[in-house]
């Protein structure tokens, strides 16, 4: 059994630190709020709330390969706990998450195999990455502690902590898509994923496809047991779109362990973001969006960030399509295309970038008039008091992802836009597309899909829109984020209080 340092009840891994690192005008280190909308960083903080011995293990950047101390620093702002960070230099984070995490597996989990490239991955060194997350973990656990390891790039960690740790109460959430079954199967390394995924007491997925999936892959791959089936939680729309299930695998069978399988997809916080859509700050926000974009124009929002998954590139080529047919439209809607823009370095977003301000500096080429651009585009992080604005103000929030484990924004905008009305197109790839009820689903691989949806949303009667997004909000205020984390660790008593 591993030293223990820390003796805590409860861990998160997760490579996002709970707070940005920042200094002070003096230059003195200070701990930033990660102020996000759809609340994870703060709701997985706050399961540390009243307890005095959690632990979250990130990594941290070092300029020097020799400096391999972990740091450990004592949070309290106001949750209580340790923030355990593992030092990785260039080298590392290169290989182990642009190289490995974003050329090998991040096509494979979005179904995007021409993309796969495994000839630059060094899998010695994302093992290696994987076992300093895992030894800092058993560490830091006391006897019978709760883990819980977040998303792919943390594959092999509960496998490592298992065999040093066989005391610990594992827990895995894949904020991805997981594909089905013959897709995962070009991974080289699959089995050794899903003995690892195996060796956890619980492992989650946003929606019952990605469950059902993973459940094939482990019993088809490694010969594991499925448990029966059983109908899926009334929160799911179970026909009638791409990602739709009626049933789904309550739990599986391996090496004498019993794993159960979640599906609970991450809520938002619609209080927090509805307290603040009428806050001084956004209002202030709101106007300038409506001096300086509406002008009385219908406002169409699209946020997401530069990704070859995302479909910037099939959204902005049928908005082209739209103002091609609708002369009548010209002067009178304006698209504003909120993309994010990835870490420099990375060949194919910066093509993928590239294609996209190409094609909207094409269309309000092609389009523009003296008093009016059809495009506002822009690749900053804007704030969050800012966004909730443009949700706030947008008519129609335009989402369609070719593919997403989630769609967070969706939610956002379903809850800022309560009593409002307004239109989510949303992409019926998303995994959101089986929770929100009342969305105008599309498929962003059709030309005439996309056409009908933004037609269909452009022409929806006000009467329609508010019993539409009535829907879509009673479904995120039903479903939250402290939701989504309670329901996650409802298998383990609680060492730690929400």
């Amino acid at each position: 059994m591993a030293e223990i340092e820390g003796g805590s009840s409860f861990i998160i891994l997760y490579h996002r630190t709970p707070f940005d690192e920042g200094k002070n005008e003096s230059g003195e280190r200070i701990w930033i709020d990660q102020k996000s909308p759809n609340g994870i960083i703060p709701t997985l903080r706050n399961l540390f709330r009243g307890s005095t011995d959690g632990t979250w293990i990130a990594w941290r950047r070092v300029d020097h390969p020799e400096q391999v101390e972990d740091e450990r620093i004592t949070m309290d702002n106001p949750s209580h706990f340790t923030l355990r960070r593992i030092p990785l230099h260039d080298k590392q984070i290169s290989s182990f998450y642009h190289v490995t995490s974003k050329e090998s597996f991040w096509p494979i989990l979005h179904t995007f195999p021409t993309h796969f490239n495994v000839n630059n991955a060094d899998w010695a060194i994302f093992e290696e990455v994987n076992q300093r997350f895992a030894d800092a973990a058993c560490r830091e656990a006391s006897h019978g502690a709760i883990v819980w390891v977040h998303d792919y790039n943390l594959w092999l960690a509960p496998g490592f902590i298992r065999a040093q740790r066989p005391d610990l109460k594992i827990a895995f959430f894949h904020h991805t898509p997981f594909p089905s079954n013959d897709v995962f199967a070009i991974l080289p390394w699959r089995e050794q994923i899903l003995e690892s995924l195996l060796c956890c007491d619980i492992v989650g997925f946003h929606i019952p496809r990605y469950t059902e999936n993973f459940a094939r892959a482990a019993s088809t791959l490694i010969g594991c047991e499925r448990g029966p089936k059983r109908p899926v939680d009334s929160k799911f729309i179970t026909v009638g779109t791409a990602l739709s299930e009626a049933t789904v695998t309550d739990w599986l069978q391996h090496n004498g362990r019993r794993i159960q399988l979640l599906s609970s997809p991450v809520g938002t916080s619609p209080d927090v973001i509805q307290q603040l859509s009428w806050s001084a700050s956004v209002e202030n926000y709101g106007e300038l969006i409506v001096q300086d974009t509406k002008k009385g124009r219908k406002l169409i929002l699209s946020a997401s960030r530069v990704d070859y998954t995302k479909g910037n590139e099939e959204l902005l080529l049928a908005f082209e399509r739209l103002l091609e047919r609708r002369s009548d439209l010209h002067g009178e809607v304006v698209l504003m295309l909120a993309c994010v823009a990835a870490a420099s370095g990375m060949k194919i977003y910066e093509d993928t970038q590239r294609s996209i301000e190409e094609i909207a500096g094409r269309i309000n080429g092609r389009f523009s008039q003296i008093d009016w651009v059809p495009i506002r585009f822009s690749t900053r992080r804007i704030p969050y008091e800012e966004m909730i604005a443009w949700f706030s103000h947008a008519d129609v929030c335009w989402i369609t992802p070719l593919r997403d484990g989630l769609n967070l924004v969706a939610k956002e905008y379903a809850a800022a836009r309560k009593h409002r009305g307004g239109v989510l197109v949303l992409s019926e790839f998303t995994g959101a597309s089986v929770v929100l009820e009342g969305a105008v689903l599309t498929n962003p691989y059709s030309n005439r899909r996309m056409d009908d949806a933004i037609e269909s949303a452009l022409s929806m009667s006000e009467e329609e829109q508010r019993e539409r997004m009535g829907w879509m909000t009673d479904a995120v205020e039903r479903y939250t984020v402290k939701d989504w984390a309670d329901e996650q660790l409802a298998g383990f008593p609680q060492p730690v209080a929400p």
